[in-house]
């Protein structure tokens, strides 16, 4: 397998490591497709380093090409000047995703498939890729039709989607996270993807929703929630609720989450004709 890192997406001097990416070619160098995997922490914590793992393992079992992505995260000493909030940090990841469909590779010519990727968001990630892929009232992020195009399902585990129903679970994370990322409000439902419309126009978008029996940090009823508003509005949308049992971030440790979803994009996300 072949590694790059510290990629830049957005060129600045010096390079800016939270608009830089990890990118991993498996032994094959003419990949079917790319997987881009946005991580969790809360809008506040991780790094692309922490899935070094996770990427290889599905490079190996996929035979796509991996890449994951940094983005700003809020400081943990706020100020008006220093703040970091929604929706920075789903800027940073659509110009990323911008970025990798037009993307000639690291030798100069494309390694991947850019009219076949397969999207993976876990935690607070799934709602950044929800925030791009769905339309707000107001619609700061609006993907390319050649983006929207190319993106052939959305993977999310362990997501965070409607917010208010999140705070009602967990009153205390108002303070440690959420006003950090959205700013106190009374009420957030206008930040909740779960209040946000499918792009009709590109149906074609196919959606699996995890949720582990063991996450205690995000309760199954943010995964339900999210599942019950898409199957609404579209027809390809899965979910599976009973395979994984570790908790919150182990599951992105270990084989099984690769086997699951590893098996979903060879099923769904198949290479273009």
């Amino acid at each position: 397998m072949d590694e790059y890192t510290d990629i830049s997406y957005i060129p600045s001097h010096p390079p800016d490591n939270f608009h830089t990416f990890n990118f991993y070619i498996p032994t094959q160098r003419n990949t079917p497709g790319l997987i881009c995997f946005v991580h969790g922490g809360a809008w506040r914590s991780e790094d692309k380093l922490d899935h070094v793992g996770l990427a290889r393992r599905l490079a190996t079992f996929t035979g796509y090409a991996v890449a994951v992505p940094n983005y700003r995260l809020c400081p943990r000493e706020i100020t008006e000047d220093s703040a970091i909030r929604h929706p920075d940090h789903a800027k940073d990841i659509l110009r990323f995703l911008e970025f990798v469909i037009t993307w000639q590779g690291p030798y100069g010519t494309s390694v991947y498939d850019s009219n076949n990727l397969c999207l993976m968001g876990h935690s607070c990630g799934a709602h950044i890729l929800s925030s791009i892929f769905l339309e707000a009232t107001e619609d700061p992020l609006r993907p390319s039709p050649k983006l929207l195009n190319s993106t052939k399902a959305i993977i999310m585990s362990e997501g965070i989607y409607d917010i208010d129903l999140l705070l009602s679970s967990f009153p205390t994370y108002r303070h440690w996270f959420i006003e950090a990322a959205f700013g106190p409000r009374s009420a957030y439902r206008e930040v909740s993807v779960t209040t946000m419309n499918p792009r009709m126009e590109y149906n074609h978008l196919r959606w699996l929703i995890v949720h582990s029996k063991g996450d205690t940090l995000i309760d199954e009823a943010q995964s339900e929630a999210m599942y019950q508003h898409l199957l609404r509005n579209l027809s390809h949308v899965t979910r599976n609720f009973e395979q994984l049992i570790e908790e919150h971030d182990d599951i992105l440790k270990g084989i099984e989450f690769v086997n699951l979803v590893g098996q979903y994009i060879i099923d769904n996300v198949p290479p273009c004709i």
